[in-house]
C-alpha cells in the first residue's frame, strides 16, 4: 500500500528497501508498465514540485560510474547546461519518464545539453546495464552511482529527482517527482538552461 501511495504521488521513497519492493504497476499510455520495464513511446503521469531554493549552488564534483566502467564527473562537461536525473530500475515513475528524457537528449543533446540519467540502484552497473540493454533509449546512457552520492547530496528523499544546471555549472532548479519532459513547462525549463 505504501508503494502504491508513493507511485500515486509521482515518486519513489528512497528510504524504502529496494530489493524487497514488489513490482508496482504504473499505468502509462494505453498499457500498464511494471517497474523495471520502460514503456515505449508513452507519456508519464506528471506529479512533481519545483524547488529553486538551491539555485546558484555549484554542481557537485564527485565521481560517478560511466557505462563502460570508468569514472565521470559533471565537470567533464563544463561550459554546457546539464540535466541530471536520479532514477532507479525499481522506481515505476522513474522508468515511466525515461522515454521523455530520451526525447530531450535527442533534441537538445546536439544543441549542447548534457543529459545524465544516473542510476541510484545499489547494484550499480549490474542493474542499470541490463535495463538499458533491454530498452530502446538510444540517447541516454547507463550512468551509475551505487553509493548514492548524488542522492545524499541532493537530499530530496524521492526518486525521480532531476536537477537542471546552467552553462556555468550552477543549479537552476530541482524537479522532485516525475515530469513529462515533452510538456510545455518542461521545455520552458530546458530552454532557460540552454539560454544561460
Amino acid at each position: 500500500m505504501t508503494l502504491l501511495l508513493a507511485v500515486g504521488l509521482g515518486g519513489c521513497d528512497r528510504q524504502s528497501p529496494q530489493p524487497e519492493q514488489p513490482k508496482a504497476q504504473a499505468k502509462v499510455g494505453n498499457a500498464p508498465a511494471t517497474s523495471g520495464e520502460a514503456p515505449g513511446g508513452s507519456t508519464p503521469e506528471s506529479s512533481y514540485r519545483l524547488d529553486r531554493s538551491k539555485a546558484g549552488t555549484p554542481a557537485p564534483d564527485f565521481a560517478f560510474g560511466e557505462p563502460d566502467g570508468g569514472d565521470a564527473s559533471l565537470q567533464d562537461v563544463a561550459g554546457r547546461p546539464m540535466l541530471v536525473n536520479l532514477w532507479a530500475t525499481w522506481c515505476a515513475p522513474c522508468v515511466a519518464e525515461m522515454p521523455t528524457l530520451d526525447a530531450i537528449a535527442k533534441e537538445y543533446g546536439p544543441k549542447g545539453l548534457a543529459v545524465f540519467t544516473i542510476s541510484q540502484d545499489t547494484q550499480g552497473k549490474s542493474a542499470a546495464g541490463p535495463f538499458f540493454a533491454k530498452h530502446a533509449l538510444p540517447h541516454l546512457k547507463a550512468w551509475t552511482d551505487p553509493d548514492n552520492n548524488f542522492g545524499f547530496h541532493y537530499a530530496t528523499g524521492l526518486l525521480p529527482t532531476t536537477v537542471i544546471y546552467d552553462a556555468r555549472g550552477k543549479e537552476m532548479l530541482r524537479v522532485i517527482g516525475s515530469l513529462d519532459w515533452n510538456g510545455k513547462e518542461a521545455r520552458a525549463l530546458i530552454d532557460a538552461a540552454m539560454a544561460s
